[in-house]
């Protein structure tokens, strides 16, 4: 059974007005401190020499960033201007991560004078001052409306060659635990293939429409809100636009086109400082781990929408949800492992 805002019942009465305006501000805010807790976690694992429990718990609430985005949007019930806007928001804030990559890699390459938690902490702090003083207000012809089903099919049709790409790619960075050799002698395998002209076109054009649908398809469901497993699937797709869009920007245009170099195993790794201990770079961490995460658990998501249309016991499909979330955070935690210098002999 599906829940009563995909059946289009009205939300819970009530629940709004006892948000208001903190649900509007709280989401920027906590983006703009997000660079502070990496580097509060840099300053203590370079004081210590290496991950300590103090420095484990920061690095955990680098994690809790898009958590809280999670949680906040779940709480944002409701079809008001308000309640949309505010769902919107902490669905943002669950791509602090990838988007803070994002935003570094082109400061980088502007040649910016100022750290980059210098500009993104005042824009953050800017978009929170808005968020609270403008009254969220309906605008003109707005509804709530579900996306078409073409948009949908073509989303999933689309992501039938990504998912491809991306089942090799992760395949391949879990080999980094048999070592950097067994990873960069099945990279150089896969390359024959996927960097090939034709298939590289269709590959960059497949994932540019993934981001474009995607943002769509997320812009209508959000104004209608759902339950966790509907919501989460707009809070991975979401990061994942980011996410897409930050890879397809530092490999083609910084690595390919601005520096001139290879995305080998060392650009992904950050080599030789490494990802925990380069100060830039352990950014990458919580941005890669999550994108691993998401990208799994949004394909699991949309399986459990297609249980759900072929009548599959709800309990059912969320069980299966549930089962597939969970082998996600561990390959997720796995690759992490590998590229932060684990081996398994």
């Amino acid at each position: 059974m599906l829940d009563a805002h995909a059946r289009g019942l009205p939300s819970r009465p009530g629940t709004w007005p006892l948000l208001q305006r903190w649900s509007l501000w709280l989401p920027p805010l906590i983006a703009a401190f997000y660079p502070f807790l990496l580097d509060a976690f840099h300053l203590r694992v370079k004081a210590d020499g290496a991950v300590t429990p103090g420095s484990a718990l920061l690095l955990l609430a680098m994690f809790v960033v898009p958590a809280l985005g999670l949680y906040l949007a779940c709480r944002a019930d409701g079809r008001e201007p308000g309640a949309i806007r505010a769902r919107r928001l902490a669905l943002l804030l669950v791509a602090t991560p990838t988007l803070y990559c994002f935003v570094g890699v082109n400061l980088y390459m502007l040649g910016s004078p100022v750290a980059d938690a210098w500009f993104w902490t005042p824009a953050w702090l800017l978009v929170a001052l808005c968020a609270s003083l403008v009254t969220p207000r309906a605008s003109a012809g707005h509804t709530a409306s579900a996306s078409s089903p073409a948009l949908r099919v073509a989303h999933g049709s689309a992501g039938l060659l990504v998912t491809l790409f991306v089942g090799f790619h992760l395949f391949n960075h879990l080999f980094s635990l048999a070592g950097e050799e067994s990873h960069a002698r099945l990279m150089d395998w896969g390359r024959q293939f996927y960097r090939a002209p034709v298939v590289e076109a269709l590959l960059v054009a497949a994932l540019l429409f993934q981001v474009v649908s995607g943002l769509r398809l997320a812009w209508q469901w959000s104004a209608r809100g759902g339950d966790f497993q509907r919501l989460f699937q707009l809070a991975s797709g979401v990061f994942l636009a980011v996410f897409i869009l930050g890879h397809l920007n530092a490999v083609f245009v910084f690595a390919r086109t601005w520096a001139g170099i290879e995305t080998d195993w060392a650009f992904a790794t950050g080599a030789p400082t490494g990802l925990i201990m380069d100060p830039w770079s352990i950014r990458l961490l919580p941005h890669y781990a999550l994108g691993v995460f998401f990208i799994l658990a949004h394909l699991v998501s949309g399986l459990r929408v297609v249980l759900l249309a072929h009548d599959v016991a709800q309990a059912t499909a969320n069980r299966i949800w549930w089962f597939g979330a969970a082998g996600a955070a561990l390959v997720s935690l796995a690759i992490m492992l590998g590229m932060t210098g684990t081996r398994l002999a």
